[in-house]
């Protein structure tokens, strides 16, 4: 199957929008002008049920929605549209309506940004001290883009908002520098959007002598999804795997982080030959979603979606709470409603699927684990974990919230017991201060003289 690209200039040739009306059609323009919008000739011929668009979930995945947006940002997109304003205005009215909807959550800028010779280095975000995400200038862009995703700002446009390194080398002096690093995350975008030549210009230098500190590479893609033709017929598929296969023979762990948000997204049988192909190479395939309102807001999904992966071979791996970006609210599942869905769909699948950790928030201190609700001195509480924190020692340590019924993200909730504050968050707040330094302090407390 040849690619094809359907985005805002040429969606309307989609010869499946007949099912919509033309103020359906209008509001996919509005919304599309402000949070990013692509697709392709795959998704839309294979995975989307037409003859009820209006609730199937890889509709709503794929094609922006009026509900997405706050009616004051719709409204002005909207007048922007009906009275003809030019191209550059749209983009000043889109773009400010960008900037309100927390760009780059978790202090992803603020804080993650690493320095090298006293220079910031923008396409690498170092946050956990053994993991670096990579964002190759090649892979910013996807098959087809996600209606929640969090990294819709590398869509826009907007450059000071945009992860992106070319230079290979800047990424090698920094892992030699950084010998606590052991993995390294090529992200994006889609970094299998990348021809083969690019990948293997950034990934075939880490195998050689000097990097042995780097045991895994992971690369983070929803490709199976969206195009995972990219694994069978596409006319680099071969090298590509080849290439997977290269890795795993040099002794590193390859990582193959996987997006899958539905059932549906496995039952073709495309992806599930792409699935077997690049199992095959010895590549381990992990996967991971977000719970999603109006997608798989149901713990039988969930039960389905666990069980296929593992009959193909892949290994759940997380269950993300959506972050606080974008549509966050059209997505949002309340906590508790959260982690019900998770705890009955786990409790109803077999310890080979219990691989699976969450629900999880990847807020700026940390990745938060919801371990569940209690009930202490007749009060109910949620009780929370970090799975990785800004300090590793923060890592593993139980703590305690007031319990929200409303709750949706970290940031809404209160210590227990009466506390002021969380236990790390002194620690949090000096490491704002100045997040290079912390770091030092955290990473490498025992390497630290009397003076530092």
């Amino acid at each position: 199957m040849k690619f094809k690209i359907y985005n805002l200039h040429n969606y309307s040739k989609i010869p499946q929008l007949q099912y919509l009306s033309e103020q359906h059609k209008f509001e996919i323009e509005v919304v599309g002008n402000i949070l990013p919008f692509r697709t392709n000739n795959y998704v839309v011929n294979e995975l989307i049920d037409w003859q009820n668009y209006k609730d199937d979930p890889i509709f709503i995945l794929n094609f922006p929605n009026r509900e997405m947006l706050h009616d004051e940002y719709f409204g002005q997109m909207s007048d922007a549209i009906r009275f003809n304003k030019n191209l550059s205005e749209r983009t000043r009215i889109a773009n400010s309506i960008r900037y309100k909807l927390n760009p780059n959550p978790a202090g992803q800028q603020q804080q993650n940004i690493p320095e090298l010779d006293g220079n910031s280095v923008i396409g690498i975000q170092h946050k956990y001290r053994e993991t670096i995400l990579f964002f190759p200038s090649q892979g910013q862009t996807c098959h087809a883009y996600c209606t929640f995703c969090f990294r819709w700002p590398q869509f826009t446009g907007i450059e000071e908002l945009k992860f992106a390194l070319k230079q290979g080398d800047i990424l090698l002096k920094y892992l030699r520098v950084h010998k606590e690093v052991t993995d390294i995350l090529i992200t994006g975008g889609d970094p299998m959007v990348m021809n083969c030549k690019y990948l293997e210009e950034y990934i075939l230098p880490l195998l050689e002598p000097g990097f042995e500190h780097i045991q895994n590479i992971r690369i983070g893609t929803k490709a199976l999804t969206y195009w995972p033709h990219r694994f069978t017929d596409d006319q680099d598929s071969a090298d590509i795997l080849r290439l997977f296969e290269k890795i795993v023979k040099s002794g590193k762990h390859l990582a193959f982080m996987a997006h899958f948000n539905h059932p549906r997204e496995l039952q073709t049988e495309t992806v599930q030959k792409a699935i077997a192909a690049i199992r095959n190479t010895g590549a381990i395939i992990r996967t991971q979603s977000p719970v999603l309102n109006h997608i798989n807001a149901d713990a039988k999904l969930w039960i389905e979606m666990w069980k296929k992966q593992v009959s193909l071979g892949l290994i759940p791996y997380y269950y993300f709470i959506v972050r606080n970006t974008g549509a966050q609210e059209y997505f949002a599942v309340p906590l508790v409603k959260t982690w019900e869905i998770f705890r009955e769909a786990y409790s109803q699948v077999s310890g080979i699927s219990r691989t699976v950790r969450g629900p999880i928030m990847s807020a700026s201190p940390g990745k938060v684990q919801i371990l569940g609700t209690t009930v202490i001195n007749n009060e109910k509480y949620f009780a929370l974990t970090f799975l990785q924190g800004r300090n590793p020692k923060w890592t593993g340590q139980p703590f305690f919230a007031k319990f929200d019924e409303n709750a949706i993200w970290f940031d809404d909730l209160k210590p227990a017991f009466g506390e002021e504050k969380f236990h790390f968050e002194d620690e949090y707040k000096a490491f704002l201060q100045n997040p290079i330094t912390s770091n030092r302090k955290f990473w490498h407390p025992h390497h630290l003289s009397c003076c530092e």
